[in-house]
């Protein structure tokens, strides 16, 4: 079997080219005009959720302007991982320090993903090394969220901001595949992967290649590739806590942090999209309550605590909308 054969389909379908890349015009016709003049290039900082392109895009800047020799001359680490401030001063300082003109590149290129979880003192760092390596290097700083990033840093930044996938363009993207790998499919099935990938289309691809394992792509096999998502348990959550069923609704809740290892910012990211389409009258009290757990679990608050704390006042909100009536 070949190496391609071999690879993951987010890796094996991944675009080589900015025109090659899902929707993200804007941007993309941004990045290839700087393309023109590559030497003018700034360090470059992009920005959105997930699965919609910040990493491609840089890979594909990386190809298109040291073609064969980029993976010589392309640094790339997850700054989540690996956000210390010995890391930047070690490896990326050292990097970034070394020029080499053998094959007449402009310059070497250090990819440094999920920026928004270095410390500030890795992020200050940084911003030193960006000064002082600019002759030599570039850096595509990548983050879901450009607020993170101190200010020194975005200011030595192009900042571009990829927006979120519509269903159109992925369930499109999905299909395309599907027809490489000569799979049988159904358009409800992909669109239900859009749904539990919530636009994220690194994640939707790997949905797909898991159901393919299965057999034909159908709702059933979706299903049971995804069991029941995070975003329908959380769902289930909201709705316990909205018919006053405060008892079930930490039950579940505990369930999901303890057993499925749910992320507490996670949940409160879920449920205030279930609340937005619930279209509640008075949805604005409800934004309120969830602007305001938000901000003590970012405080250091006791996450369980300050969640079932939230499930009580969902339940008040309810109570008034007319939610948890005796059925």
């Amino acid at each position: 079997m070949s190496t391609i054969q071999n690879l993951m389909w987010v890796e094996k379908y991944r675009p080589l080219k900015l025109e090659d890349m899902v929707n993200q015009k804007p941007v993309v016709e941004r990045l290839s005009s700087m393309l023109k003049s590559p030497n003018e290039m700034p360090h470059l900082l992009f920005t959105g959720p997930p699965g919609v392109g910040k990493t491609t895009a840089a890979l594909c800047i990386a190809r298109a302007i040291m073609n064969d020799y980029w993976r010589d001359y392309t640094l790339e680490l997850n700054a989540s991982d690996e956000r210390g401030i010995n890391t930047i001063r070690e490896r990326v300082k050292t990097f970034a320090r070394y020029a080499d003109r053998r094959v007449d590149i402009p310059f070497r290129i250090i990819i440094l993903d999920e920026v928004d979880a270095m410390t500030s003192d890795a992020q200050t760092a940084l911003r030193r090394i960006m000064e002082t390596s600019s002759n030599v290097c570039r850096f595509i700083l990548i983050a879901n969220y450009s607020s993170a990033i101190i200010e020194p840093i975005q200011s030595r930044c192009a900042i571009l901001r990829f927006s979120p996938l519509e269903e159109k363009d992925v369930v499109e993207y999905l299909e395309k595949i599907c027809k490489l790998e000569n799979l049988r499919y159904e358009k409800q099935a992909l669109s239900l992967i859009y749904e539990v990938s919530e636009g994220d289309l690194r994640h939707a691809i790997n949905i797909l290649q898991a159901a393919a394992t299965i057999g034909k792509i159908d709702l059933d096999n979706v299903k049971k590739t995804t069991g029941i998502s995070a975003k329908f348990k959380v769902n289930e959550v909201v709705n316990l806590a909205f018919k006053g069923r405060f008892n079930e609704a930490r039950s579940e809740l505990i369930k999901l942090i303890r057993v499925y290892g749910m992320l507490e910012r996670d949940f409160l990211k879920y449920a205030h999209d279930a609340i937005l389409k619930m279209k509640l009258p008075n949805a604005h009290e409800a934004a309120e309550v969830m602007a305001k757990y938000d901000y003590r679990l970012i405080m250091g608050a006791h996450p369980e605590i300050q969640l079932s704390a939230l499930l009580a006042e969902l339940g008040k909100i309810g109570k008034e909308a007319g939610l948890n009536k005796e059925e």
